[in-house]
C-alpha cells in the first residue's frame, strides 16, 4: 500500500485500521514501509480515506510481493488454490470437505496473527522437520503451493516476504499424533512468531474425541469446539 503525501491529511484513518501496525507517522508525514505492510488492503477498504490518499502499489500483481496478499488478503482469489479467504478453505470445514476420516486427525498450523504477523520461513521451520516424518501437507494449501514437498522448503524467492498469517496443514492416523504433537512442541520453541494449534477430528457415535485423551497424555489442554462449522452447505431441508 502507499500514500500520496500531497493528498494526505494525517488524519490516520488508515492507522487505526492496519491490523499489522504497519502505518506510522513521523517527521515526514505518514508512512507505510514496505517490509512491514502484509498487503491485506483493510486500510483501502474500512478506513474511508476521505482524501483518496491510499492506493495500492504496482508492484502488488507480481512475485515475490504478490505472495502479500493473497496470504494477507481475504478477499483476493489464491491463483494456486482457487480458493477465497486467503487461499484455503483449511481442514475446519470437513463437514463439507470430507478431509478427515474417522481414525485422522487432522492439523493446522497457523504461524502468525493479525497485529503481529510472520514470515514464510517461520513456516518452514513446521514443514522441513515435518516432512521427514512422513507427513503429507494439504495440496489445496497455498504454503504447500510454494514449497518443496520432498523437503518442505519454502521457494527462496518469497521465503522472507512478510504475511498476516500462513497455515501449515496435513492429516495423520490418530496412532501417529504423540509423534507428531512432540515434534511441533519442539519446533515451537524455535519460533520468532506466534502461532495457533489446531486439531480437527470426528467424534464416535456418542459425541466423544479419541484424540482428547492422546492430548492429555501429552500434557496439553485443548478447547474442544473451540471452533465449529456446523451444517456449512447442507440443503435447508437436511438440516
Amino acid at each position: 500500500m502507499r500514500i500520496n503525501k500531497e493528498l494526505c491529511i494525517e488524519c490516520m484513518a488508515c492507522y487505526r485500521n492496519c491490523p499489522i501496525g504497519a502505518i506510522q507517522s513521523g517527521p515526514d508525514g505518514v508512512v507505510i514501509p514496505d517490509d512491514d505492510c502484509v498487503e491485506c488492503g483493510a486500510c483501502l477498504k474500512v478506513s474511508n480515506c476521505p482524501t483518496g490518499a491510499l492506493y495500492e502499489q504496482e508492484e502488488v500483481a507480481s512475485l515475490p510481493r504478490a505472495i502479500r496478499k493473497v496470504f494477507s488478503n481475504p478477499t483476493a482469489p489464491h491463483t494456486g488454490t482457487g480458493v477465497f479467504g486467503r487461499g484455503t478453505e483449511e481442514v475446519k470445514t470437513n463437514d463439507v470437505t470430507g478431509r478427515v476420516r474417522h481414525g485422522q486427525v487432522g492439523v493446522a498450523l497457523e504461524i502468525g496473527r493479525p497485529g503481529v504477523g510472520a514470515r514464510l520461513s517461520e513456516a518452514e521451520k513446521f514443514t522441513t522437520v515435518l516432512v521427514n516424518l512422513g507427513v503429507t501437507f494439504e495440496p489445496k494449501n497455498p504454503l504447500s503451493q510454494i514449497m518443496d514437498l520432498s523437503t518442505g522448503k519454502i521457494r527462496a524467492d518469497v521465503a522472507n516476504e512478510k504475511v498476516l498469517s500462513a497455515i501449515v496443514e496435513f492429516s495423520i492416523p490418530l496412532r501417529r499424533l504423540d509423534t507428531i504433537a512432540a515434534a511441533i512442541k519442539d519446533i515451537a520453541k524455535t519460533l520468532d512468531s506466534p502461532f495457533s494449534w489446531g486439531v480437527i477430528t470426528r467424534t464416535d457415535t456418542s459425541g466423544y474425541s479419541p484424540v482428547l485423551d492422546h492430548l492429555a497424555r501429552l500434557s496439553l489442554d485443548p478447547r474442544p469446539c473451540a471452533k465449529v462449522n456446523l451444517g456449512m452447505g447442507r440443503p435447508l431441508a437436511e438440516k
